[in-house]
């Protein structure tokens, strides 16, 4: 038995499940250890832990992301079975099929997600956890001012963070922040993912998309699109963008915004994993307009 799943054997039990009788460790977590672990009567739930927990709230914020997305939001998520400072236990869901068909069946959940559950302000009514690192969601009546603050100049305080990004970086972070009414149209605030990359989507046990991991806050949509964009999605995920913009939409420039959008999951990534796997390179050629030249 590895360290990993030894650990969350002993969490289980220690919390009440204590017909568990086998762990196998997933992969594809970063900021969490992780396992499938099989109950007495066969059934599998998968199951999260932290070696130290960031914050004692981190799953609970979690767990209600989850709820949120699947009873206001309509989309399919992992049914909750615990949720303590310790641990956090999942219904199992399946890997997603690799076909067109299932990601037309995620592009109308998503849009449904985005186009029906707008709100007047941007922000949540408490914060949550992306990866290791708090998300600050104080309510904000300007997305431009939220972004800004909240999703990009928030980060340059992280000591990787200063440590990837020279003085001319930071600045060039601020002219973009600056300029962010003129690099981004004026969109709603709607309930969003907040950590939509690929790894992020699974399959119910009936083969529709579900959703795990979530960061969620009332954001710009495009903010979710950005992550699924940029984060290497399978090549049969072209159909998802191109159905998406029409249900949504979408003008024919979102391409060209999605760097923009996406520098924010950049930053978070130097902030917390190292290597980064080209985030500040990525972040600085984002900058690279917006830095004075001599």
């Amino acid at each position: 038995m590895t360290d990993t799943t030894s650990v969350l054997l002993e969490r289980l039990h220690a919390a009440g499940l204590t017909d568990v009788v086998a762990v196998e460790p997933a992969a594809g977590g970063l900021a969490a250890i992780a396992g499938l672990a099989r109950r007495g009567d066969g059934t599998p739930v998968f199951v999260k832990a932290f070696g130290e927990p960031p914050s004692d709230d981190a799953f609970a914020a979690e767990a209600e992301g989850l709820t949120v997305l699947r009873e206001t939001g309509g989309v399919a998520t992992p049914e909750i079975i615990l949720a303590d400072r310790d641990l956090l236990v999942l219904s199992a869901l399946r890997p997603r099929p690799g076909t067109g068909a299932f990601w037309e069946q995620l592009a109308h959940a998503l849009a449904h997600l985005h186009t029906t559950t707008r709100h007047p302000r941007f922000g949540w009514h408490r914060d949550n956890w992306l990866g290791r690192r708090r998300q600050v969601n104080t309510w904000d009546d300007d997305g431009y001012e939220f972004f800004a603050q909240h999703r990009l100049l928030r980060w340059l305080g992280e000591r990787r963070v200063r440590e990837a990004l020279d003085v001319a970086d930071r600045a060039a972070l601020e002219r973009l922040c600056d300029r962010l009414p003129e690099l981004l149209p004026v969109r709603p605030a709607c309930l969003t993912h907040g950590d939509l990359w690929a790894l992020n989507v699974m399959a119910t046990p009936d083969g529709r998309p579900a959703l795990i991991d979530p960061a969620v806050s009332y954001m710009w949509a495009e903010v979710d699109l950005a992550h699924l964009w940029t984060t290497a999605p399978p090549p049969e995920a072209h159909v998802f963008f191109e159905l998406y913009a029409e249900l949504t939409g979408l003008d024919r420039d979102w391409r060209e915004r999605m760097p923009i959008l996406q520098l924010r999951q950049h930053l978070a990534v130097i902030a917390q994993f190292d290597p980064d796997w080209g985030a500040a390179d990525l972040v600085r050629a984002t900058l690279a307009p917006f830095r004075r030249r001599p």
